[in-house]
């Protein structure tokens, strides 16, 4: 395999999760006895632009299905991150009615209702058709289609182009990184930002976060990367701010380089200083990956081994990716170690866990059961979730997480 970014062959293993069904592919009660299928989870790092970048690619259109589960509006702490950029941006760019936002993966209209409710135009554009309809339900404009070069030109030649351009946890989930940016380029208008929000590579390695490792993000990503990427068709980053939502992440602020009008801000040499020197421009840093993998998988499956042995009921918290990347790679099978998973999201509620066949419930099973510790998948939003179910204390019940290390608590 050659590297997506600049085609250098890809010889160097960065993490080896063997292989899983795709990370939101939940199933239905029926669906249990039907063979399922499991996708390669390896990813590599190229030793020239330091990509790093899932090995097989499982076409994108089998990934972001119109059953997609995925909703963003279900989290409180999300929503308020959203609205917060959405007043740091109106502000900041001076944004008015006689302007355009255009959100990429915009999905239920979660950060796109915040700028519609100041009278701005806005367009999202969202491949999977269920949670577009929930944006449509709420009045946002929406494009059910896959963003690429060529859409970007229909577009451009229907006048359509963005003044503000938004891309929250998207460029890691393009398999066609370059044809993705390709289009950034040509629906900005000349004059126009575009910020885009990714978790960093940085924090990934530094915090062991390998369950942020599934198949819809194609890619993981540092500034000195995407700075080159995004170089490559002609658009400069001008800013950076590092931002804690999933564990670490980086929001840019790109333009046309032919734009003087923003100018270049120290927080970019500086983010990439701090790379350099953290190593992630050294092969080496990539290498030694996998060994903090597998210490976490051991130590989460000693955890549940040693409280089943002792008759503790253990349940777990958010039918998310990061639960299921980590489950699937120690081989959890069924509900005998983890009795059920509790979410939020009714489109989760009532359907099991790809692969690991763990059934979801809602809430108020917690209640009912009374776990005497409750996984904690999401960790980057345990202090929501510490605070939602407070009441566990009632009966001793205490909190686990496992990333960056295993930690219990109250």
């Amino acid at each position: 395999m050659n590297c997506r970014h600049c085609n250098t062959q890809l010889n160097t293993v960065f993490a080896d999760l063997v292989n899983c069904p795709p990370s939101n592919s939940m199933l239905k009660k029926t669906q249990l006895n039907q063979p399922e299928t499991f996708f390669p989870l390896k990813v590599l790092v190229c030793e020239k632009c330091f990509l790093v970048q899932v090995d097989e690619v499982e076409k994108t259109e089998n990934l972001f299905t119109d059953e997609y589960t995925y909703f963003s509006s279900f989290s409180k702490g999300w929503l308020a991150h959203c609205k917060a950029y959405s007043e740091k941006m109106i502000d900041r760019l001076e944004l008015s009615e006689n302007q355009q936002v255009v959100e990429i993966a915009s999905n239920d209209g979660y950060l796109l209702q915040y700028f519609l409710d100041k009278g701005i135009s806005v367009l999202g554009i969202e491949p999977t058709a269920n949670t577009a309809k929930v944006a449509i339900e709420k009045g946002i404009d929406s494009l059910v289609e896959f963003f690429g070069e060529n859409l970007a030109f229909d577009l451009q030649n229907k006048s359509i182009q963005a003044d503000l351009l938004i891309g929250n946890n998207v460029l890691a989930h393009v398999p066609d990184i370059n044809d993705f940016v390709k289009g950034l380029k040509l629906l900005l208008k000349p004059e126009g930002t575009i910020t885009m929000e990714f978790p960093h590579l940085l924090n990934l390695i530094k915090c062991n976060q390998f369950d942020t490792i599934y198949h819809e993000h194609f890619s993981y990503l540092s500034l000195n990367t995407v700075n080159l990427i995004f170089k490559s068709v002609g658009l400069e980053i001008y800013d950076v701010d590092e931002i804690p939502t999933h564990g670490g992440s980086l929001r840019i602020y790109a333009k046309h380089i032919e734009n003087s009008n923003l100018l270049l801000t120290p927080n970019v040499s500086n983010v990439l200083k701090k790379e350099i020197d953290f190593g992630l421009l050294n092969i080496s840093t990539y290498k030694n990956f996998q060994k903090c993998i597998n210490s976490i998988k051991n130590d989460f499956l000693e955890f549940l081994i040693q409280q089943k042995k002792s008759g503790k009921k253990v349940i777990g918290y958010g039918a998310a990716a990061k639960g299921n990347t980590l489950m699937n790679y120690a081989g959890i099978r069924g509900n005998d170690l983890i009795e059920f998973v509790v979410d939020a999201s009714p489109h989760k509620q009532n359907k099991y866990l790809p692969g690991i066949h763990i059934p979801v419930v809602h809430e108020s099973e917690i209640q009912a059961f009374k776990p005497d510790y409750i996984i904690i998948f999401p960790w980057n939003i345990k202090a929501e979730i510490q605070e939602q179910l407070a009441y566990i204390k009632n009966w001793g019940g205490q909190f686990v997480t496992f990333v960056p290390e295993i930690e219990v608590f109250t």
